[in-house]
């Protein structure tokens, strides 16, 4: 399953919206998760998408699809949300379940501009935790970070091991405890004051 997702549903006149953001490296990654998507909704009338794949300004490793909605009600409102939220790296795809009732093509693009908002509004703030260990705590350090779904940025293999990860503010503490704790106090930890999203 890919790491670090958020979801949100909203119903507009009986249409299903469903919106999953997802953490991407690279265009293939983005490609790969939109796949996911539709796998885990293959009934669905609609999987409309955008990805930015690098940073958000630009404008390279970028792409929509408005996936047999009217062009320009899907695709183009939902890369806007992405676009203006300022975040890269990430992937939006909204999934729609038709209700019965056509929307037209401005309550579409209400609709689809609206469902991209909710779920980017629950990006998760992150900091950059920057983590030295020697060689032989490795496997328990990737280990555990793997088991809470944190994002590697980076990773240096010089005297000791230098791990760049993303950790979510509002787990910060816990898992510097945990960290300490499993390594028996053998790690240096430290982060960088400025947030970003994911």
């Amino acid at each position: 399953m890919p790491a670090a997702s958020v979801m949100d549903e909203q119903v507009v006149k009986r249409s299903r919206f469903i919106s999953h953001v997802h953490r991407v490296e690279n265009k293939q990654q983005a490609l790969d998760n939109i796949q996911y998507i539709k796998q885990q909704y293959p009934d669905a009338r609609h999987h409309c998408w955008a990805y930015i794949a690098g940073h958000p300004t630009t404008g390279l490793d970028v792409a929509m699809s408005d996936d047999g909605e009217p062009q320009g009600t899907a695709g183009k409102p939902i890369f806007n949300v992405l676009q203006y939220s300022g975040v890269g790296e990430v992937a939006l795809v909204v999934v729609r379940y038709f209700g019965g009732i056509k929307l037209g093509a401005g309550g579409l693009l209400r609709a689809y501009s609206s469902s991209a908002r909710l779920v980017t509004k629950q990006l998760v703030c992150c900091t950059t935790l920057d983590i030295r260990f020697h060689y032989a705590l490795e496997s328990k350090v990737q280990h555990f970070l793997k088991g809470q779904n944190m994002y590697i940025q980076q990773t240096c293999y010089v005297e000791r091991i230098h791990m760049l990860v993303a950790v979510p503010v509002v787990e910060l503490d816990a898992v510097c405890v945990a960290l300490t704790n499993l390594t028996s106090g053998q790690i240096t930890l430290s982060f960088e004051a400025s947030s970003t999203a994911i």
